[in-house]
């Protein structure tokens, strides 16, 4: 052992310090070089790193990071057959979990290392319900029972100046009531999915064969959305209607106008009475009218904000937008991303634009901003109790951004400088023409002053000019040059897409603005929903209609909303009347599962082929080269275990096969092989996946394979290109 490591396990053991849990290594770091007087040292903790500082007025600190949840809640019961599943306790994650690695077990030992050492404890994760959850956790199971006396060190962005100021012993109350509504809301989701689940994978055990189906509290009343949505559009009819639109000229200037019925003529018949009517007759301008429209600047971004605009400027999922959001947060770039808030926080703006000019690429929009004077941003209507809106926080990157962060990062900039701006301008000029009874009208908007347009944050094309008029005075007469008829199908309503679900769930009350993506990545992985418009699987309708049959509240927007409700308001009651509420939702939950239990033959009847087919779709890789009639698939042998592709096609004669490696998760690529045209899927085998043909005597293998054969008899091989 190293002087210097014996040395700091002699200053650990002597105690004093204050231990500060962080939730991640990076919020960590930054903690620990803000309070500290000099730079902080670096330790290791078995294979856990930490810091220790001394902070201003020689207060001694250790900071550690949780890496997230290391505890989680389960059942004490692992029989997966038994429901309802009612005897709850908090374990460490890997107990629970496959997924979680042995770094859950080593880091609880050292934060239970450093906590004997320790006088005094801080939650410092993040300030959410979340982050809240995970402190409490860490200090109730792996320090000892320190969550009670533990302080709570607020901070909404990992910049100096705040986290100094969070530290403060005013600002550091407990918060203890959040914790407990956060710990209740997993409690409540936990024993609402495992119980639907653990109920609806038994039904289809006994109707058909063992499936498991999955269904949790706000991801029901998500999947019916989607599905009603659905409904619209497949029972849509398309009916026609028509658009008539005239061509007309005064003197050298032509111009086209709108019928005044616009944008639809019901019939082809009165389309063609119109048109009969004005052709090859002079008009008469019977109105001109000019009127200015202002639009005020947008409000600072919200998480469901940013998700939706990077969605619609850059095709970004919402989670993904949220992790990437997370990563700049984490590098002290912009405040915390998981706000519910359209405020700024009252701050020194002149300073934060001054910094914000220092950044490369900014300087000029800076100018803009403070050429205009006093600073007074734009702001919406929607509150965070714990976070303002998002902002960027003037830091420069300390290691090189991805595209993906470049990009939100400076959409967040942007958004933010034009809270700043002026109001944009418009002007619209309009006119009626008159032909006898008929009526056309045309339009021109001119952006007369850009204003917040200029920082180059949320313009569409409409947002610049529409139509093209000449100067027209009443009482002028212009000549009809032609009148088109169009015909035209109304098209069905437009299915969901990411961020408009996100926007849905938003509106109608479920969910939270840190678990609303999640939840539709989870239906999509679950095989519930498919495709960028997102379009029911077989297995989604299903399992829709089957508790609108027998358990409609499952999917009710209602009881969910009111759940949501609730749960708010013991966030704000500081956790009083928890249990009560959870006696309540287990009775509601029970009458949910016990009509699961009393229709189950009905629901494997109904559910049988989509959970069928949903299995079989899951193993295919693409079409088969072949036969060119069935598919190639994934099959594993009954009595080897061993899996192999093979064609659907087999019962008619189709002897196409190949070998698969034994290991590892398999996923089908979007396209074939160039030089066989069999599938290519990636193979994951650890941590980064393997790309193959899963042909064996594809031509490319067979080059590569004699190329390698040749080399090691010492010849030489020329590869085809």
């Amino acid at each position: 052992m190293s002087d210097r490591r014996a040395s700091g396990r002699r200053r650990e053991a002597s105690g004093g310090y204050t231990l500060v849990i962080c939730e991640k290594p990076d919020a960590a770091r930054r903690v620990a070089e803000a309070l500290s007087t000099g730079a902080p040292e670096t330790f290791k903790v078995g294979e856990v790193t930490a810091f220790r500082l001394e902070g201003p007025e020689g207060k001694r600190y250790v900071v550690c990071a949780a890496m997230g949840h290391l505890f989680g809640i389960s059942e004490t019961v692992k029989d997966r057959r038994v429901y309802p599943a009612l005897d709850l306790e908090w374990f460490p994650l890997e107990a629970i979990s496959d997924r979680a690695g042995r770094f859950v077990s080593s880091r609880i030992r050292a934060i239970r290392s450093l906590s004997d050492g320790a006088s005094d404890f801080v939650n410092a994760c993040d300030f959410d319900i979340e982050g809240e959850t995970i402190g409490y956790n860490v200090l109730r199971y792996a320090c000892g029972g320190k969550e009670a006396s533990a302080s709570r060190a607020r901070f909404s962005a990992l910049t100096r100046e705040e986290i100094v100021e969070a530290f403060k012993g005013d600002n550091m109350a407990p918060s203890e009531g959040l914790a407990r509504a956060g710990r209740l809301r997993h409690a409540i989701d936990f024993v609402w999915g495992i119980n639907l689940s653990r109920a609806l994978s038994e039904s289809l055990r006994t109707g058909y064969s063992f499936r498991t189906v999955s269904i949790g509290r706000v991801q029901g009343p998500t999947l019916s959305f989607i599905v009603e949505k659905e409904v619209d559009v497949r029972t849509f009819v398309p009916t026609p209607y028509w658009t008539v639109r005239g061509s007309f000229r005064r003197g050298h200037d032509a111009f086209q106008a709108e019928y005044s019925s616009f944008p639809v003529v019901p019939s082809k018949q009165s389309a063609e009475e119109v048109m009969r009517a004005c052709e090859g007759r002079e008009g008469v301008v019977s109105k001109v009218a000019r009127r200015t429209v202002s639009q005020r600047p947008p409000p600072p971004f919200s998480l469901a904000d940013l998700q939706k605009e990077a969605f619609r400027l850059f095709g970004y999922a919402p989670r993904k937008s949220l992790q990437i959001a997370e990563k700049l947060y984490l590098g002290a770039m912009i405040s915390y991303p998981r706000t519910g808030s359209q405020k700024l926080p009252r701050i020194d703006y002149g300073r934060l634009l001054s910094k914000i000019a220092a950044v490369p690429g900014y300087s000029g929009l800076v100018g803009e901003v403070l050429s205009k004077g006093a600073l007074h941003p734009t702001e919406g209507e929607k509150t965070d109790p714990a976070h303002p809106a998002i902002y960027p926080t003037g830091e420069s990157a300390r290691r090189p951004l991805t595209v993906e962060e470049r990009k939100v990062f400076d959409l967040v900039v942007r958004r933010f400088l034009a809270c700043f701006g002026e109001d944009v301008v418009r002007e619209v000029s309009s006119a009626e023409i008159s032909i006898g009874a008929h009526e056309f009208w045309v339009e021109e908007t001119r952006v007369l002053v850009p204003g917040w347009t200029k920082f180059g944050v949320g313009v569409r094309s409409a947002d610049t000019a529409s139509g093209i008029m000449p100067t027209l005075r009443q009482g002028d007469s212009v000549l009809v040059e032609a009148i088109t008829l169009e015909e035209h199908l109304r098209v069905h309503p437009a299915r969901y897409n990411q961020a408009t679900l996100l926007e849905k769930m938003e509106r109608e009350g479920i969910g939270t603005k840190a678990t609303r993506a999640d939840i539709i990545s989870t239906l999509m992985e679950r095989g519930y929903v498919v495709g960028d418009a997102l379009v029911p699987t077989e297995l989604g309708f299903s399992l829709v209609e089957v508790m609108r049959d027998h358990c409609p509240q499952i999917v009710s927007t209602s009881l969910t909303r009111d759940i949501e409700a609730q749960l708010e308001g013991i966030e704000g009651s500081g956790g009083s009347g928890g249990a009560d509420f959870f006696e309540e939702t287990l009775s509601t939950l029970l009458a949910q599962v016990g009509e699961v239990r009393l229709h189950e033959g009905e629901i494997a009847g109904s559910m049988r082929g989509s959970v069928s087919e949903k299995a079989l779709a899951k193993t295919i890789l693409g079409p088969c080269p072949v036969c060119k009639e069935g598919k190639l698939r994934v099959i594993r042998s009954y009595k080897s275990g061993k899996r192999f592709v093979g064609c659907t096609n087999y019962p008619k004669g189709c002897r196409a096969s190949a070998p698969l490696p034994q290991r590892g998760a398999i996923k089908t690529t979007s396209k074939p092989c160039g030089s066989c045209g069999w599938p290519v899927v990636y193979v994951r085998l650890g941590r980064y996946p393997w790309k193959l043909c899963v042909n064996d005597r594809c031509p490319r293998k067979v080059n590569v394979y004699s190329m390698q054969k040749l080399q090691k008899r010492g010849g030489k091989a020329t590869a085809s290109r």
